[in-house]
């Protein structure tokens, strides 16, 4: 039955759910049509809107792209690589290498979503070639858990991390909310334990039995050729220029004063000092470190590069939707709509669900937030819905759907060459399970 209900679904997205560029596309032309139906704007005047939009979100698209980025760079760091190869030596059965899948999925999410695209794809590698008899396909789900289940929680979440960072889009509404308030709010801090245990007791009870297990290709496993990004081999001549981009006292001045600015900046601010800004730079500093020389450094960023052109291209028309919502008062009749149906006690819960469906539609925590925001926070406003506990379950609910949404996804799998129904049968039975648990604590949460 759950194997019958994921093939429709994959079918569907795969048939229905086009390249995330013509979706902004769409959206735009459904909120335009909104907008002139249920404001007194003119089609003209919606254009402008559009326009005047169009680049407002020009702080958040950098900031975005910098979370991918700096997780890249951080990710394919020879320190963290060999810490993920020796990891895949532990487990001592299939089973307990599932759950280590999925524990350092859902931890390196925790800290950065980009250092877990990267890095659960790279483990996956690692896992498979020392571990024989355990099931590929469940390995593969295990390392998407982290993009689909925990990551709007932790330390590069989208929206906590944006509503804390001075001059951010939606300031004038909420002001500055510290992460003290949402990521570090210990019903968030909780669920995401709970979360975490939970996922990694159950992904091993998935496994097959061994003659149902489909095992990885060995042609998959095959060495590839480390290409070394700070040798200096096969340079015709080494010339100044050459011995300081691979001299390590370039980066190490780099680290040291980074180190010394973020000992200065948590001294003053403490935990509330943490803000997108101050991730990003924390993890630019890592992989400076890590990297050793700018040369590596720099060949690590090139590559990492390839990965944020979708953020660059997208976001303005996102920013653009977001235009056409604020300034139409479009905001007004959709915070009507919500207000309508739900209470200050209800509303969490409500915003869960519509921010986990619209995922689905819309499968980018950042971009999508840009077009929520104006009316989701003027209706908690409206309602007298705590505006904190609005943002987690946004949040929350972002995630709600992304284990079955395959967008996030495509790295891993390009890495690991399977598509998204070899896992999707998995996927729906963890989601099931998360969904389940994330709104039991969002409704034992109105209570308190």
């Amino acid at each position: 039955m759950l194997q019958r209900i994921a093939l429709i679904l994959t079918r569907w997205s795969t048939r229905w759910v086009p390249d995330s560029y013509v979706i902004a596309i769409f959206l735009t032309v459904v909120t335009f049509l909104l907008g002139w139906l249920f404001t007194p704007s003119t089609g003209y005047q919606l254009v402008q809107y559009w326009g005047n939009g169009f680049w407002e979100l020009l702080s958040f698209a950098m900031q975005m792209s910098l979370i991918i980025m700096t997780g890249y760079i951080l990710a394919v760091s020879k320190p963290f690589s060999r810490v993920l190869d020796r990891l895949a030596g532990v487990p001592t059965s299939p089973r307990s290498a599932v759950a280590l899948m999925a524990l350092v999925s859902m931890v390196t999410a925790w800290i950065n979503w980009g250092l877990s695209i990267v890095g659960s794809a790279v483990f996956v590698r690692f896992m498979a070639r020392r571990q024989r008899g355990v099931d590929y396909r469940l390995l593969v789900c295990c390392a998407y858990l982290g993009l689909g289940t925990i990551w709007h929680s932790g330390l590069s979440a989208s929206a906590p991390l944006l509503v804390a960072t001075p001059k951010h889009f939606m300031e004038k509404d909420l002001g500055i909310i510290p992460v003290t308030e949402t990521i570090f709010h210990p019903f968030n801090l909780v669920l995401a334990f709970v979360v975490l245990i939970v996922l990694t007791l159950v992904a091993p009870l998935m496994h097959p039995h061994r003659e149902e297990v489909v095992e990885v290709d060995p042609l998959l496993l095959k060495e590839e050729p480390e290409e070394s990004r700070d040798s200096l081999s096969g340079s015709p001549s080494r010339t100044p220029a050459l011995r300081m981009e691979h001299s390590p006292w370039i980066n190490l001045l780099v680290a040291f004063a980074g180190v010394t600015w973020l000992i200065w900046w948590f001294g003053e601010k403490g935990v509330a000092g943490v803000n997108i800004n101050v991730v990003n730079f924390i993890f630019l500093i890592l992989g400076v470190l890590f990297h050793w020389r700018p040369s590596s450094f720099l060949k690590a960023a090139e590559e990492g590069g390839r990965f944020i052109w979708g953020v660059v291209i997208q976001f303005p028309f996102y920013a653009g939707i977001f235009g056409l919502i604020k300034f139409s008062g479009l905001q007004d009749v959709l915070a009507g709509w919500f207000i309508s149906i739900a209470t200050a006690k209800t509303y969490p819960f409500l915003i869960l669900w519509y921010s986990g469906i619209l995922n689905y539609i819309i499968p980018s925590g950042g971009s999508k937030w840009a077009v929520e925001a104006p009316y989701v926070i003027q209706a908690a406003k409206t309602l007298g819905a705590d505006l904190n506990f609005t943002i987690i379950a946004y949040a929350w609910g972002d995630m709600l759907t992304d284990i079955i949404q395959p967008f996030w996804a495509i790295p891993l799998l390009g890495v690991a060459r399977l598509s998204f129904r070899d896992i999707m049968g998995y996927a729906l039975v963890l989601f099931v399970i998360y969904a389940v648990l994330v709104s039991i604590a969002f409704s034992l949460a109105v209570l308190f």
